[in-house]
């Protein structure tokens, strides 16, 4: 019998974006002072687990971060777009305020834990549809007993998440949003078989 296969799914280290309260997507914004800090401490407790693989986000905070750990791990970064966070639309760059101001409507959505996009945002089936897909490809790139590890984004790992266990999309006002550099694990109950979180935001 095959030993089952492991996904370490992590998000990056914080932004200055983040500490505002803005609203990132697909911007570039860089890891601040503690987001570095954070990725150097993650780093070593991540590639403690032994990745065969190693993707991430191409986005700068989620490269910043696998820059850390592929060193300490000894294994090499794969960057996908596909693990991107959500495009926010005309949403990106604003704070929570400014959102509730220029979108009543969807602030107030967001407050009661569902997600509507605004203009020019990404829906969650788009989102999840991409971000499953590649860690489909990490899972299927592992052999017997190996972890694959994930580096991304709050939001957008937390739908797939919901979407990888089979668990209703309405679930997820009810599941927090990864902390920086914290981690969610998905192990197979079999080889092959379906997956089960054995950890969250840890």
């Amino acid at each position: 019998m095959k030993a089952p296969r492991r996904l370490v799914l992590a998000r990056h280290g914080r932004t200055a974006w983040n500490l505002d309260g803005r609203g990132q997507g697909h911007t570039n914004v860089e890891l601040d002072e503690t987001g570095h800090a954070q990725a150097v401490a993650a780093a070593p407790v991540l590639a403690a687990y032994r990745p065969a693989l190693l993707w991430s986000s191409d986005l700068a905070r989620a490269r910043q971060t696998t820059e850390y750990v592929a060193k300490e791990a000894g294994v090499e970064a794969v960057h996908d777009a596909r693990l991107r966070e959500f495009d926010l639309g005309d949403r990106t760059g604003l704070t929570m305020g400014e959102f509730a101001e220029r979108f009543p409507e969807e602030h107030a959505a967001h407050q009661s834990g569902r997600y509507v996009p605004v203009p020019g945002a990404e829906s969650v089936e788009d989102v999840v549809a991409r971000v499953r897909t590649a860690l489909a490809e990490v899972l299927d790139g592992l052999d017997a007993g190996e972890t694959g590890l994930v580096i991304g984004h709050g939001t957008s790992l937390k739908a797939s998440v919901i979407a990888m266990l089979g668990w209703p999309a309405e679930l997820a006002g009810g599941l927090a949003a990864l902390g920086n550099c914290h981690q969610a694990v998905l192990q197979e109950l079999e080889y092959g078989g379906r997956l089960r979180l054995s950890a969250y935001n840890v």
